[in-house]
Formats: structure tokens, sequence, C-alpha cells
């Protein structure tokens, strides 16, 4: 770095000059970080935005285009401790009649005598719980399986000089058909098949749980159904639930099983014949479709808040120097009409409310049979200065969902191969995935790791390559001051020690 004198000889204020000349000379890179300072604003407005289209897209997606939102039922039973029914993906309502003769249950076995001392350590090794066990050896159970039939391969528990009591135990818990607790009062272990239900053949009754290889060590009969008819039973059989519907009679497997799109529930077996019957849950459907309205508002007041944002065109970036003076209070209000009208007039935005508000008020289908969001009672306000936000008749909307909720749905989510067929919300998620294509490739995403990836993010490194080049500039602009104040610190030093010397010369010749 040169030697900077400051002022020895002159007496001048050659820093403060320096400094002066220097800040003349960065007003055109104020200018230049500020520009870069109001894109990063605009960057993350538009980001800001993407968020609410996306969000507003997802809610859409998960409520208006899912037939689960609309075929929700209340469903009546005249016995709901006996049993109950809920809908599933049944689109029109049902009834019925069903009598319970028995209820479906899971084949067990039990230890026929203590398989180890009740004060047995379980995670001990099986050798020196049964010393008379041999290992290495294996066992296989087989049990049925979810849709009825019997597991011809079974799972393979196997057994070595590690294997413990508790290892053997959560094996079988976890990999095969059955469940399996060791009960620490009798000394006895019991197994439970995971599926209820009787496995049965064209000719006969089958087993429900099979033993086979070396699980003479586990005390228990080789199949549920031997157990079952031992002289001392130590298992039951696996039972169908037996059931009366609307005259028919039949089995199921389980106690929960499906009819025609809706789900019974099995809880007690009863001689009772129970009827049941469903209609459309209209408050839940209204409330799905009031949150999706509120929700479309919310959106389009904020959208046009952006567009019509005044912009304040002598409020600019502040630079590091004007925040020095200024107090925090200042520089917040300050920035809040720096900040404001980035996204003021933009035709991105613009676009999609214009592409929104056309998806909401066109009618789906062809005339005669089409159908619009005001037949629901669901219509765009008078008041122009609420940009055309929806209200909602709830009377009239309600009586739409009673009458045929079905129908609304379509309205909705119908995907018709002309966009005249296709519902209000393919085409609402249509335009916001267009806009948010477009913002993305203007603004990044969150995600964005480079800036050479968008639009703006291109610009700011422009900015960036600037402003490196103007410092560059400004610190050698700032090395030549110097330099020339310095060269002239020495003349006049120079100066003054030749007058010096002169004045000196004459004081002694006289």
């Amino acid at each position: 770095m040169a030697l900077r004198i400051s002022g020895l000889a002159s007496g001048m204020d050659t820093e403060t000059m320096v400094k002066e000349l220097m800040t003349a000379h960065r007003i055109p890179l104020d200018k230049i970080t500020q520009k870069k300072q109001y894109t990063e604003w605009q960057r993350d407005d538009y980001r800001t935005v993407n968020r609410s289209l996306n969000d507003f897209r997802n809610l859409t997606n998960d409520s208006m285009l899912r037939q689960s939102t609309f075929i929700q039922k209340t469903v009546t039973s005249s016995a709901p401790d006996n049993i109950t029914v809920k809908n599933i993906n049944s689109t029109s309502d049902f009834s019925g009649k069903i009598k319970v003769t028995q209820l479906a249950e899971s084949a067990t076995m039990q230890s026929k005598s203590s398989v180890i001392s009740s004060e047995a350590d379980l995670t001990k090794s099986l050798k020196v719980l049964k010393p008379t066990l041999t290992v290495p050896s294996s066992f296989t159970i087989k049990a049925i399986k979810a849709d009825g039939t019997m597991d011809t391969t079974g799972y393979e528990v196997k057994l070595d000089e590690k294997s413990t009591m508790q290892s053997v135990l959560d094996d079988i818990n976890k990999n095969s058909g059955v469940n399996a607790f060791y009960d620490s009062f009798t000394g006895k272990i019991a197994f439970t098949a995971k599926n209820s239900g009787d496995v049965k053949t064209p000719t006969t009754d089958g087993n429900e749980i099979e033993f086979s290889g070396n699980y003479g060590f586990l005390k228990v009969e080789q199949n549920n159904k031997a157990a079952a008819i031992a002289a001392v039973p130590s298992g039951t059989v696996g039972k169908n639930a037996l059931i009366t519907y609307n005259g028919l009679e039949t089995e199921r497997q389980t106690n929960t099983f499906q009819i025609s799109g809706f789900e019974i529930s099995l809880k007690k077996a009863s001689s009772e014949e129970i009827t049941f019957s469903s209609t459309p849950d209209v408050d839940s459907i209204l409330g799905s479709i009031t949150k999706f309205v509120d929700e479309y508002n919310k959106l389009i007041e904020d959208l046009n808040t952006q567009i019509r944002e005044t912009k304040y065109k002598d409020y600019q970036p502040l630079t590091d120097e004007e925040k020095e003076s200024l107090s925090e209070d200042q520089i917040k209000k300050w920035e809040e009409k720096a900040m404001s009208g980035t996204l003021r007039n933009d035709s991105i935005i613009t676009s999609v409310l214009n592409k929104m508000r056309t998806a909401m008020s066109s009618a789906v289908g062809k005339s005669p049979n089409s159908i619009s969001l005001s037949q629901l009672g669901i219509t765009t306000s008078s008041n122009y200065l609420e940009n055309g936000k929806l209200s909602i008749d709830e009377t009239k909307l309600r009586a739409a969902i009673s009458e045929d909720p079905n129908k609304v749905y379509e309205l909705f989510a119908s995907n018709g191969e002309a966009d005249s067929d296709k519902g209000i919300a393919r085409r609402l998620t249509k335009a916001l995935e267009e806009a948010r294509k477009s913002i993305t490739a203007k603004a990044g995403s969150e995600s964005a790791t480079v800036n050479n990836s968008f639009v703006l993010g291109r610009l700011l490194d422009g900015y960036d390559d600037q402003v490196k080049r103007f410092e560059d500039r400004l610190a050698t602009m700032e090395t030549r001051y110097w330099k020339q104040f310095t060269a002239m610190e020495k003349a006049i030093q120079q100066a003054n020690s030749q007058s010096t010397y002169l004045a000196g010369m004459f004081s002694t010749g006289s």
C-alpha cells in the first residue's frame, strides 16, 4: 500500500477532500446498488405470490378435485351398538337391512402345559431354558391369509445357539401370520391368527394355524383344529361372520367389509334385523366449498392489491450511508414506500387473474345440460371494488348439494376433452400452473441455487458484475488521488525545506 501523507505540509484535510471526491464518484455505484436491491425485493415478492398460487392449487386439488369431498354421507342405523356403516366411495345414497347371526373370530392355540418356569428370564439362551432342544433347527408356522385361504408356504423360525425365547417370540410376531405372547402366570405361550375367519375348501373346513418342524418345545398341538377337539381343548377354530343382508344369507371372513361402496363394521351378534340408510352430509360438503370460495377470495384480493399497489418513484432503496443518518423507525417508513409497487401492473399476475375469473364464471358442459356456479348460489359480487370476489347463497347451495352432490362434483371436477367441458377446478389448476411456471422462469424458486436459471437472477448477476468493476475503478481512482495529494505534500514539504535553508543562509550572511 502506498504511503499516504495527509496534510502535514499543506495543512489541508486531504482525507476529507479525498472522501468527498470519492462520494461524488460513488453516485453511479449507489444507483446500481439500489437497482440490485429493488430487483431482490421484486424477486422475493414474485416468490411470495408463487407460494400463494401453489397453496391455493393444492387446496383445489385436495378438496374440489377429490370425489371423496362430495360423497360424504350421514349414515343412520337402528342399532349403532350392533353395527356401524360409513361411506367409502358410493356416489349414490344407500339403505338396507342386516341381521348378524355370528361375528368373525380368529383361530387360537395355547401351550398344553407350561413351556418354561414362570420365573424364567426370556432373554436367556433357549439352550439354557430348554437343554434338550436341538439346535440348529427350525419350525414353520402356517396361518390363514387376509383373503381367507391358507398360506401354503408359511414362515420358518430358525433356532440357533443365540436364540432366546424373547427373540423367537419377536420373530413370530414380526414375520409370521400369528401373534404370540408368553404368559408369565401360567408359563404358557398363546397364539392368535392375525387374520380372522374360517379356511374353507370346496370339500372341508381347513386349519387356520399349523405347526411343523422342531416345534415340540412350544407344547402345542400340530394345528388349531386338533387343539380345539382335544380332550382338554387348547385352541379354537376360526369363524366367519354370518349375516343376512337384505334377505340374502352370506358370510364374511372379517367383521369389517364393504358392500357397494360402503363399509359395514359388525360389533355384536343378535337376532334383531337392523336397518340403515344414508343421506348426503350437506354440512361437510358445504364446508369444503365455502373454504374453497373463501380462499379464492383471499387470493384474488391479494393479487389485485399487488398489481394496484402504488409505486413511489421518489423513494429509492437506502444506501448504507443514508441509513446511518436515519433512525430505525425512519428507515422502516422509508422502505415501506421504497418496496411498494414492485409488481404493479404485472402482466403475469394480471393474466392469471383474468383466467381465474373466466374459469369461475363460465358454464361447464354444453347447453341445455350445462351447469354453472350461479346455479349453486355462488355468484360474483356486484360491487366492482371487490374485483370479482364470490358470494354464496347458503340456502341455494344446500339445496343443490342435497339434491345431487355428484352433479356438484362434476361442476368442479369434470374432465372433458374441450375446455368448455372441463370442471371449474381443473380450469383453475391449469391457469395456476401456467402462472407458476411463468413466475418461476422470471424469479426462480426458493430452491434455486444459481441465478442464471431465471430472468431476475441473471439481472442480479449483471448488477454484481457492474458493482465489482465499478468498485475496482473507484479503488484505482482513490489510489490516484492519494498519490496526487501525497506528491503535492512532498513538493510543499521540499519547498518549505528549501525556503528554510535559504532563510538560514541569508540570516548567516548578514
